[in-house]
């Protein structure tokens, strides 16, 4: 393993790139492999124990791509299995949680929303993170069919439109002044939601703080790509390469592969 080792990361979909996005536009130089397991999408419905195998697959095929750390970017997968695979393989991981404590710390009405997948709003990481605001009101909201629809390129449906005013407006009507979007695939969805919400609600997503964390990683432990070459931004997935490449705007290779 040597600092000039790509960077891995994987999501239950196309939604982590998200987080590839911040990452890459931190750390330009860096290369980079992107696993997309769309056939296996959305992991909120899944149990546990079929994340937990999930991301020990992903994860393996990054190894065998040497990777030389791995971004779970999804916040179901780092909710349900990020201390399994920290036990398991001896490589860095960073995960992706639901961003309450910034939320939490600012608000001045005590309310806050989440709109996240049920996989990651039933884990006992999740659960661990609320218990220490005792003192907000943490309205919850499982995005039921957010996922299908964004992997199905239906981000600017009207059944999506439908879903988030159906999802948001009891938060609007309970006075939050926070809106956490708990699931990688949901900052595409930020224009749509903006329409929906008074100037008053912030928006916070995940992705900045992960690239700071995997940047500062690389400093204290694994090191920073040293050679000068133009990044490599390689992205499998094991489904329609299609709404991948319109996310991407068609600027990067995809391999489809089934894994």
């Amino acid at each position: 393993m040597t600092n000039n080792n790509p960077i891995g990361l994987f999501d239950s979909g196309i939604g982590g790139t998200s987080i590839w996005k911040e990452i890459h536009q931190l750390l330009p130089n860096e290369d980079t492999i992107y696993l997309a397991d769309s056939k296996n999408a959305p992991y909120g419905q899944k149990s546990k124990e079929e994340i937990i195998y999930l991301s020990c697959k992903n994860t393996e095929f990054l190894l065998e791509q040497n990777c030389k750390l791995i971004v779970v970017a999804c916040n179901t997968a780092t909710t349900n299995a990020i201390k399994e695979l920290r036990t398991k393989y001896k490589i860095p991981f960073i995960g992706i949680e639901p961003a309450i404590k910034p939320a939490a710390l600012h608000s001045k009405t005590q309310k806050i929303g989440i709109l996240a997948t049920k996989g990651t709003l039933n884990s006992e990481l999740f659960y661990k993170n609320v218990e220490q605001y005792q003192d907000i009101q943490i309205i919850e909201q499982i995005g039921y069919g957010l996922v299908e629809l964004i992997e199905n390129g239906q981000i600017n449906s009207i059944e999506m439109n439908q879903l988030l005013h159906k999802y948001l407006t009891p938060m609007i009507q309970s006075n939050i002044d926070y809106l956490v979007l708990g699931c990688s695939h949901y900052p595409y969805l930020i224009p749509q939601i903006k329409k929906i919400l008074p100037e008053n609600i912030s928006i916070i997503d995940s992705g900045e703080a992960v690239a700071k964390q995997t940047k500062k990683i690389l400093e204290e432990s694994v090191g920073l790509k040293e050679n000068t070459n133009p990044s490599k931004c390689l992205f499998y997935t094991n489904s329609n390469s299609d709404v991948l490449s319109g996310i991407l705007e068609n600027k990067y290779p995809i391999i489809a592969k089934d894994f």
